[in-house]
């Protein structure tokens, strides 16, 4: 039998002793071939302006004021306090390409292609030229349509280096910058397409071929419709029959997303393009204002007690609240009731109009029944809600008369009911606004959405006729208003018809794209913004009407 020689003591102990110097021989390798990967990637941000997102960097410090991550380097991360990874898809037509575990790491993939050295000396030498070209044929040809013009301020969202900017001013539209998460100074600005870094209504264009790049795609709409002036141009350049780059963060295999995420949009134009794999162009409209133009034309008879009082009415809130639910709530209490004004008892009725009642405890009961001063006279109270789901609670009240109708413009049949993206947190039905039968049956056909059986058909009722035909200028009228965005419907037919002047007192909802309690979103329900619902109570106050911001 042969024996194996044995190893000695001494013997292990230099084989031990071998073992663990190879092993700090690797580890230095491989701490200095990291060394050497990040130098050069910090070289790459520093000749892009210090763009670039640093994850988990100790010593950082938070910007409140622009929402954004300071690294002690110099660097940002962007897309602090957006919404969780799941959300913002909302049709089997608009699906994610991959499954992110953070925002960071989304912004990476973006910055991997905008700092990719090969890519920005191509974007920047023969590529560049080429691309402005044919930038600059597509806005001619806008332009040629009456879709664009040389006065317009025009911005161009995730713009690169700037090609598009550049093809706009060539063509005579001087007013154009673009924004992407690296600036390219003179002709692009630092921002993200999540939180545009520009004021409500800022721009009479919009163009964009990076929808696909979007990681919250409502997010994106919505900034859009925040910085879109009234009437304002949008033009997306979309990638429905070939797939995008790797760098995309989603998959658009039909129009029909657009159509939703943009729903309150006129569709101007849907054509096909050839433009650097991108084959389709839609072009949209933002709906214009003319509610403010209509009621500061139509002012109401104003004596110099009349102006005297409006010029003692409690100041407006000018600047949007971060948590309206409060703050309008809290104002309440500064609001100056008009009979705490003037005396009242000269008119010879009283009358108090509650139009979005809802139930009987939700306004007529709590607040003007128990709260209002009526200066001790008796009131006629008229609850208008459209949804029967109330009746049975009003039929109990012989203080107030129902109108089981809904406010509108004209006496025709409407639907009633919560606006598909709302059904989720609100059931089938909800709180919503009223619409005609054809908007949703358009609505349903273009977006493959479900049939209008989801919405309860409702009668609406020239509400001005009606008021006309109820009260007087003799009447003490007292009216509120809650009725989901339908206001800037209603209060432009009773500038119209005068009906606004027989009102003493108005209680208005203004409702917009306000910030949401349980999340960092606005509300995709309504595309009014803040400024235009305070413009909206200057225009009254301007007119003679006292209204009140309610909530």
């Amino acid at each position: 039998m042969t024996s194996w020689p044995q190893k000695s003591p001494g013997d292990r102990k230099v084989v031990i002793r071998r073992f663990i110097l190879s092993t700090i021989f690797f580890a230095f390798i491989f701490i200095a071939l990291q060394a050497l990967y990040f130098a050069k990637d910090k070289a790459s941000c520093a000749e892009a302006g210090g763009a670039c997102f640093v994850p988990h960097l100790k010593g950082h410090t938070s910007n409140k004021n622009q929402g954004l991550v300071r690294v002690s380097d110099g660097a940002h991360g962007l897309g602090h306090g957006f919404p969780p990874l799941s959300t913002g898809y909302i049709s089997e037509g608009l699906k994610p390409r991959y499954n992110f575990k953070s925002y960071e790491e989304y912004v990476n993939l973006q910055l991997r292609k905008t700092l990719n050295p090969k890519l920005r000396s191509l974007w920047t030498s023969k590529d560049w030229r080429r691309k402005v070209d044919v930038f600059s044929s597509v806005f001619q040809n806008l332009m040629n349509e009456g879709l664009l013009k040389p006065s317009d301020k025009v911005l161009c969202i995730a713009a690169r280096v700037g090609q598009e900017v550049l093809a706009l001013k060539e063509i005579g539209v001087v007013n154009a910058i673009g924004v992407d998460l690296v600036p390219s100074p003179p002709l692009v600005v630092k921002g993200d397409m999540h939180r545009l870094p520009f004021k409500e209504n800022s721009f009479d264009f919009e163009f964009s071929n990076a929808f696909d790049h979007a990681l919250f795609p409502a997010l994106f709409a919505s900034e859009v419709e925040r910085t879109l002036k009234p009437g304002g141009i949008l033009v997306l350049h979309l990638a429905l029959k070939q797939r995008p780059d790797k760098y995309s963060a989603n998959e658009l295999s039909k129009v029909d997303p657009i159509l939703y995420l943009f729903k309150n949009f006129e569709v101007v134009l849907s054509k096909d393009v050839d433009a650097f794999g991108l084959d389709l162009e839609v072009v949209l409209r933002k709906p214009s204002t003319q509610v403010i133009d209509n009621i500061e034309a139509g002012r109401c008879p104003s004596s110099g007690s009349k102006s005297q009082i409006l010029a003692r009415a409690e100041p407006l809130i000018m600047e949007e609240p971060l948590k309206p639910w409060i703050t309008l709530k809290q104002n309440a209490e500064n609001i100056k009731y008009l009979p705490s004004l003037m005396d009242i008892s000269k008119f010879h009725g009283f009358v108090y109009i509650d139009v979005g009642a809802r139930s009987y405890g939700s306004s007529v009961g709590s607040w003007f029944v128990k709260k209002y001063p009526k200066q001790n006279q008796k009131f006629s109270i008229y609850a208008v809600e459209a949804d029967d789901a109330f009746a049975a609670d009003y039929s109990r009240r012989k203080n107030v008369k129902l109108l089981p109708f809904a406010a509108w413009v004209r006496n025709e049949s409407l639907v009633f009911g919560a606006n598909p993206e709302n059904r989720a947190a609100e059931g089938d039905i909800g709180m919503g606004r009223i619409q005609s039968r054809s908007a949703i049956d358009n609505s349903n056909s273009m977006l493959s959405l479900p049939s209008v059986s989801k919405f309860k058909n409702v009668q609406g009722f020239d509400f001005s006729e009606w008021l006309i035909k109820t009260v007087s200028v003799d009447d003490f009228v007292v009216l509120k208003l809650d009725i989901e965005g339908t206001e800037f419907d209603l209060l432009p037919r009773m500038l119209e018809t005068g009906a606004i002047c027989l009102v003493d007192e108005l209680f208005l909802e203004c409702h917009y794209n306000r910030w949401q309690r349980t999340s960092s979103l606005r509300t995709s329900k309504f595309t009014r913004t803040y400024s235009e619902c305070v413009s909206l109570f200057q225009a009254l106050r301007n007119s003679g009407v006292l209204v009140h911001q309610w909530w």
